[in-house]
């Protein structure tokens, strides 16, 4: 059984940044994609960012475009978010997920395997 763990998030100020990691463990470790979600209170999930293992494609949301990049280490099995110039906005619980297929979605219901979450708060 894929298991996910996020952490790294955490309290920051507008215009600051954090980088979030997504640890993958478990067997088998079948999967090809990992994406990046979020949920804010009172909003609809957002799919944020999405990468293919094999580094043939990422993608981002329009909202975190130019500040938000999604990164792997495939040796360590870990996905990372580095999140630079944060905004209220982006205060939210953040999931990665992940997904055998070889094809990157926006969407959550493409993906089978998901960790527990992890906040970012964006305040002053």
């Amino acid at each position: 059984q894929l298991q996910l763990v996020e952490s790294g998030g955490g309290l920051v100020q507008p215009g600051g940044s954090l980088r979030l990691s997504c640890a993958a463990s478990g067997f088998p470790l079948d999967f090809n994609a990992i994406g990046w979600f979020r949920q804010a209170p009172g909003k609809e999930g957002e799919g944020v960012s999405c990468i293919l293992l094999n580094g043939r494609s990422t993608n981002y949301a329009d909202s975190v475009k130019g500040r938000f990049t999604i990164s792997r280490d495939n040796a360590k099995n870990t996905v990372y978010l580095q999140m630079n110039g944060l905004k209220p906005e982006d205060t939210a619980v953040y999931y990665c997920a992940a997904r055998g297929n070889y094809y990157c979605s926006d969407s959550a219901r493409a993906f089978e395997y998901w960790g527990q979450g992890t906040q970012v708060t964006v305040s002053s």
